[in-house]
């Protein structure tokens, strides 16, 4: 309940406040920018090679993936068993050369491994009953080398595809952006061509309006024919080498202008989402406003994680101010750790740890992506392989994944860590997230409002608050990354911030452990101005708590 009254803080704290506000006003939209369903909402991240086998060969597959839908989304608000994800994200099915993906060799077609075309159009028709939007992985930067469109370009200089790569007669002396060998020698013929990746993948020529052409043309089959909602875009800040701008470069920037306007004119309201890992917020800022719709923001997950480990929240309340100032609203996607990077419980070990770095990141604005087995805990170090094993649903052979023999083993504790362990107990890791995301998805304040992050008198650095706000709601969201109990009185709050038609009811809506932030209130800050000042007076040690403000 709401108390309002006095604060007991001392008048050269107020003065503080008064003085001071990290309270900046989000990015606005672009004019043209509408309200579209991944504005809000959580997307989960599959390798369906390791959701589910459907036919015991050992790989999972999209038959696999849709009889698990209802895990990640029933179409039920209220259901207590499904994640409430409303968009999921597989890593590549098109048919590649290695496992992974990321070495296409057909742009056009499911790879047989995972299942046919029809059974992706199918997986898209059971996502859509339940309110499940589906993104596919684009990998525009590259071909695999198998790819016709490579080896009819390496096998003969007269080709049609040979200008849809990069050569050159002699081995240059330019390095790859990160210092690598990017020139690698042809198998065929005294020549070089560029792979920034890796000699398995060629850089594909975006300087060639055919390639320009073709891709857009992969888009639209993708949104047309086969009926997705979007694409995650791999590697992108790589398309357009100038000279010795080998990323970043103006071509690269125009093309994706190009393809991201044809997405939105062949399909309006579908998504595109780009892998951009350069934290640097300047780097960041030069990919808007009309590119891609939204890009993850590594920065913003590295500063997440590194306060979970660390209990030090400085780094992540600048991270996240640097976002809602620097970027527009909506289109900066959070999110932990994906397919590239060792497990968030490999990370930190403690559950705990987890458990505030989820909390903190699903409070964010944007659509925030969860990586499949997170939720339930799954570990996975480097190299890539570990990071991307299958999916533990039980205590069955081979924790549920299939009655074959797993692609790739299993982790070593998959037959404590599983779906069916947690599924039931209310404390779980994957009851957190559940919540969690529920809660986001029935509060327009949290899954598509404004953020203002708020200063407090925590001293200890590991205690942060922030305002979640809609016109006719708001949330207050307290953190504490650290080990220790704390006590939280916040600045000042901006009018702006808070529900229209007059504030008359505070109550809680989650709190992780369930007495994570015990009394407090909001009260007038008595010192002269006309502002309110919120309290919690005890903020246990990794926990979480969110607070409902309303008008009502």
């Amino acid at each position: 309940m709401s108390v309002l009254g006095r604060s007991t803080v001392g008048p050269a704290l107020a003065c503080v406040w008064l003085a001071f506000s990290c309270g900046h006003p989000p990015v606005q939209r672009l004019a043209s920018e509408q309200k579209h369903w991944w504005r809000d909402g959580v997307c989960y991240e599959v390798f369906v090679r390791s959701f589910l086998d459907s036919d015991g060969d050992g790989v999972g597959d999209l038959r696999g993936l849709t009889s698990r839908l209802d895990y990640i989304n029933d179409g039920n608000p209220n259901s207590t068993t499904s994640l409430g994800a409303k968009c999921i994200w597989l890593m590549p099915i098109d048919k590649s050369m290695s496992y992974h993906g990321y070495d296409v060799v057909d742009y056009y077609h499911v790879d047989p491994r995972y299942g046919t075309d029809d059974d992706f159009r199918n997986l898209v028709a059971e996502a859509h009953k339940r309110g499940i939007h589906v993104i596919v992985d684009f990998v525009p930067n590259h071909s695999g080398s198998q790819n016709p469109w490579f080896q009819a370009a390496l096998r003969d200089p007269r080709s049609p595809y040979r200008d849809w790569y990069r050569w050159s007669k002699t081995l240059p002396a330019q390095k790859g952006p990160w210092g690598q060998e990017a020139w690698h020698k042809s198998p065929v013929r005294d020549e070089y061509y560029y792979g920034v990746f890796w000699h398995e993948m060629p850089d594909l020529n975006y300087q060639n309006p055919a390639v320009r052409a073709e891709m857009q043309k992969v888009l639209t089959y993708w949104l047309k024919e086969m009926h997705a909602d979007g694409f995650r875009f791999d590697a992108i800040p790589y398309l357009v080498e100038d000279g010795n701008e080998l990323q970043h470069s103006r071509g690269t920037h125009d093309v994706l202008r190009q393809l991201g306007n044809a997405v939105r004119m062949e399909v309006p309201g579908s998504f595109t989402v780009g892998e951009m890992t350069d934290d640097s917020p300047g780097v960041m800022e030069t990919y808007y406003p009309d590119q891609l719709d939204s890009y993850f923001a590594f920065g913003v997950a590295r500063a997440t994680m590194q306060a979970a480990q660390t209990g030090d929240a400085s780094g992540f309340f600048k991270a996240v101010a640097q976002a809602n100032t620097k970027y527009p609203s909506g289109r900066w996607s959070p999110f932990l750790t994906n397919h590239d990077q060792p497990r968030v419980m490999t990370a930190l070990v403690d559950a705990a740890k987890a458990r505030v770095a989820a909390s903190a990141m699903l409070m964010l604005p944007g659509m925030p992506f969860v990586y499949y087995g997170e939720e339930i805990g799954m570990v996975g170090p480097k190299p890539d392989e570990l990071i991307r094993t299958p999916m533990q649903w039980n205590s069955a052979s081979n924790g549920g994944f299939t009655t074959g023999t797993p692609w790739e083993p299993l982790q070593a504790d998959w037959k404590t860590k599983h779906v069916a362990a947690q599924d039931s107990s209310r404390r779980s890791l994957l009851n957190h997230y559940r919540r969690l995301i529920h809660l986001r998805n029935a509060h327009p304040a949290l899954n598509s409002g404004s953020l203002t992050l708020l200063k407090t008198d925590d001293t200890t650095g590991t205690i942060g608050a922030w305002l979640r706000y809609s016109r006719d709601e708001a949330f207050l969201i307290v953190v504490n990354f650290g080990p220790r109990h704390g006590r939280v009185i916040t600045e000042t709050v901006p009018p702006g911030s808070l529900p229209g038609g007059g504030l008359s009811h505070i109550e809680s809506a989650y709190a992780d452990p369930d007495h994570a932030c015990v009394g407090g209130g909001l009260f007038n800050n008595g010192f002269g101005g006309n502002g309110l000042v919120l309290v919690i007076n005890s903020v246990e040690a990794h926990g979480f708590c969110a607070r409902r403000l309303s008008s009502r």
